[in-house]
């Protein structure tokens, strides 16, 4: 069997992979080094749903760093049904690919299964010996680490983009 080429379809392109964990209040950013093989918590921005400044501030970073993929966390119920949070993430990452298209950004936007992320990188600070208290400035962050991995190792052993790919209406 020939190995994929990085012109072939199953070989998705190299570059920079950002994780968006979208939360009511508070959106986690984290972001991959170009080869797409380690996440890193970036930055946390304050949801601003009158003025959009922290999708603004997204698209600056998406921009500055070459984002080639957005993962945007998809917050299903364990049993797998959609929330109010999950249509919260939709109209989310809805927002973004119509920025980045009216920005002529070529970077494309997933929805990929987020279940348990916060979870489950609340029980990774706890254990690396941060407090509740103080994991309240990084919950986020650790959170879109916790969705760019997983989208990553997903990328890798499957050889193209995971989750749902958005477009633009």
């Amino acid at each position: 069997m020939a190995e994929p080429t990085p012109e072939s379809p199953a070989a998705p392109r190299a570059g920079v992979r950002l994780g968006v964990d979208v939360g009511e209040a508070r959106v986690g950013l984290a972001a991959s080094d170009p080869d797409a093989l380690v996440a890193t918590p970036v930055m946390t921005l304050r949801r601003d749903h009158n003025r959009g400044s922290d999708l603004k501030m997204l698209l600056k970073i998406i921009r500055e760093r070459k984002v080639s993929a957005i993962y945007v966390g998809l917050p299903l119920s364990l049993s797998g049904a959609e929330t109010l949070s999950t249509q919260k993430a939709r109209d989310y990452a809805q927002q973004l690919v119509q920025l980045l298209k009216e920005a002529e950004i070529a970077a494309g936007v997933y929805l990929v299964d987020e279940r348990l992320s916060t979870v489950s990188a609340a029980e990774k600070m706890r254990a690396s010996g941060v407090t509740s208290r103080d994991q309240r400035d990084r919950i986020d962050q650790a959170a879109a680490v916790e969705i760019l991995t997983h989208a990553m190792d997903l990328r890798q052993a499957w050889g193209r983009e995971p989750g749902a790919a958005v477009s633009a209406d």
